[in-house]
């Protein structure tokens, strides 16, 4: 039974019956004709947390260390506040019109096709399936290196640090492929609130260890290392120096990136009260504890290695006692992004798998749904294109993993491509259209100004980071990578 006629007939202005509830809502369906959404501040602020603290938390301490004790945690205040208040003015575009009866947008993409048009829809699309495309990558490289982490550790000291323990990252990215095409048959985002709350426990758990294992650093030498302005010239050359500190600033960025997500997580969250409300609570919330988790990690992390802070902070402590520790720690990592893959690929699978329906309608391979028993739950929908399409996603993006695994040069691109367009640019133009801000206006003037800023952050980023691949390719042989 198709349900997806039903917001013609509701939007933009909903009668109300006396009890309050839209008429064409129930107890069971909400006022678009879909089923109740279940989603709360607090499923809504674990969906939040586990797209936000991801691998990015780890590449921190190297990006402080680029920028300095002063820059460095200015940056990172400043991408905090720059996210949550884009973030606030995106979740105003859930609804067209009126913030509690409008039209529902239930994409990035519908909310930018309502509020800017077609043309604007197709560029935002692109930008948002790419990116979410390359965390998909990111992600598989950082479990892969968090995995041979653990087996080093092991090995190295079952010989007593007497072999260096070279291992190939392939066979790792394979074992993380295979658990995410199992997990990615899960059918849609709303069933998969409870990954991301294992997910979140598993980043507070890592991110506390990597802290923990700093300031125990900081303790044993008893002395901040670092500098005001970041690495030393001479660690680096000039020229490095500025390459290394745009690529920072792109890392930061996409420790940050949640955006390309926010209406999906949004569309989650049951109402009253309104949908709007719920979000931008939980993005407060969601904002200050991963800012104070990033401020602690950064700044413990380059207080702990100065100069020498690595790229993956849990990495780079090496093989110290208690090695348990680090081996929990990158544990909690690999589980905690076998969710976080889930997360941000679930709006990239939803949106292929109803482009293909409406373009093939008729084909019982695409629409055919097989129940299939399973004792003591519900019966799973197999969907045979479902299987088939998801499978070969994440084939490609572990096959490209194994071809390019630069951790913080990939995270760099990721964030620079993504933080303009998607965390300003987009919610900011939407924001504008639907309150019909006049042009020239001091608020229209301090949002553009706050914009083309962002768009000169990125640039800058995109081009350190972009630097910093071409760089690690003149001395890399593709599927030969060992660490």
């Amino acid at each position: 039974m198709k349900m997806s006629s039903a917001p013609k007939d509701l939007q933009p202005h909903q009668v109300f019956d006396i009890d309050g509830v839209p008429q064409g809502a129930s107890k069971c369906f909400d006022d678009d004709g879909r089923l109740k959404r279940t989603g709360t501040f607090w499923t809504a602020s674990a969906h939040i947390i586990t797209a936000v603290i991801g691998s990015g938390v780890l590449s921190l301490a190297w990006a402080t260390a680029q920028l300095g004790w002063i820059a460095g945690p200015a940056v990172l205040f400043l991408f905090s506040f720059v996210t949550y208040y884009t973030s606030v003015l995106l979740s105003s575009c859930y609804r067209t019109g009126d913030s509690v009866t409008g039209k529902r947008n239930y994409t990035y993409m519908d909310a930018v096709r309502s509020n800017l048009g077609g043309a604007k829809m197709k560029i935002c699309g692109l930008i948002q399936y790419l990116n979410l495309f390359g965390v998909a990558i990111g992600y598989t490289i950082a479990a892969s290196i968090s995995m041979m982490a653990i087996k080093r550790s092991n090995c190295f000291h079952e010989s007593h640090d007497k072999n260096p323990c070279h291992i190939s990252s392939n066979p790792y990215m394979i074992m993380f492929g295979i658990f995410e095409i199992i997990l990615s048959q899960i059918p849609d985002f709303d069933q998969i609130w409870w990954l991301s709350i294992v997910a979140a426990i598993m980043s507070f758990a890592y991110s506390t260890i990597g802290l923990g294992l700093g300031v125990a650093k900081v303790a044993e030498s008893g002395k901040f290392r670092g500098s005001l302005t970041g690495i030393s010239i001479g660690t680096v050359t000039q020229t490095q120096k500025i390459w290394r500190s745009f690529q920072a600033l792109g890392n930061i960025a996409f420790a940050y990136s949640y955006s390309i997500i926010l209406i999906e997580i949004q569309d989650t969250i049951k109402s009253p009260p309104s949908e709007k409300k719920t979000m931008k609570k939980a993005t407060l919330l969601s904002v200050i504890v991963t800012t104070l988790f990033y401020m602690l990690c950064g700044c413990m992390g380059y207080a702990a290695f100065g100069d020498l802070a690595p790229g993956n902070l849990l990495t780079g402590f090496g093989f110290y006692n208690p090695y348990w520790l680090l081996d929990i720690a990158n544990a909690a990592i690999v589980i905690h992004l076998v969710g976080a893959y889930q997360v941000y690929c679930q709006p990239l699978f939803a949106f292929i798998e109803k482009w293909a329906a409406e373009k093939f309608p008729d084909s019982q391979f695409i629409t055919k749904e097989i129940k299939i028993p399973i004792p003591g739950f519900k019966p799973y929908n197999l969907n045979l294109f479902r299987l088939v399409w998801r499978t070969i996603f994440v084939i490609i993006t572990t096959v490209i993993s194994m071809l390019m695994p630069f951790f913080n040069d990939v995270v760099g691109i990721l964030g620079a491509f993504g933080f303009w367009p998607l965390t300003v640019y987009f919610p900011v133009e939407m924001y504008i259209a639907q309150k019909q801000i006049p042009k020239w206006s001091t608020r229209w003037l301090c949002l553009q100004i706050l914009s083309f800023a962002c768009l000169i952050i990125s640039i800058a980023a995109a081009a350190g980071s972009v630097a910093g691949v071409i760089l690690d390719l003149k001395v890399y042989k593709p599927f030969k990578t060992s660490y």
